[in-house]
């Protein structure tokens, strides 16, 4: 019963992503190609919104669901490191047409060839793990 939040959080997520079509393989080459601002002022928001809900953790020292207090890490910045990971990242999305969250929301629409991609990304995410120590970070 607890997960319930969590399952109507997700269906909701899904309806937000397909109603603004975050989920278009279209509305996706647009934005790679320099066509259109709707895929950019869907991600911009996000960011401001990322902004004002980090703001109001630290502000509100919110805690988790467990009670823990939530704790954000400063990370040393390296260009070349987000540089190297944004490329991948773009390349994996643009060659796709979608990223991490909107692949759920395309199968759940019906289009199992996403199931291919998921795989992909499960794969590549195991790979990260056994690969981790042996990479530069």
């Amino acid at each position: 019963m607890k997960g319930l939040k969590f399952i109507f959080t997700g269906i909701f997520f899904g309806i937000v992503m397909a109603k603004s079509e975050a989920i278009s393989w279209y509305r996706i080459q647009e934005m790679f190609r320099f066509q259109s601002f709707h895929m950019y002022g869907i991600i911009g928001t996000a960011l401001v919104l990322g902004v004002i809900a980090v703001y109001l953790i630290k502000k509100l020292k919110i805690k988790d669901v467990s009670g823990q207090a939530i704790t954000l890490q400063s990370k040393e910045m390296s260009w070349r490191k987000y540089l190297i990971g944004g490329s991948v990242f773009g390349l994996g999305w643009a060659l796709t047409g979608s990223c991490p969250g909107p692949m759920f929301v395309n199968i759940g629409y019906g289009y199992l060839s996403m199931l291919v991609v998921v795989l992909g990304a499960v794969v590549g995410t195991y790979l990260y793990g056994i690969l981790k120590n042996k990479l530069p970070h």
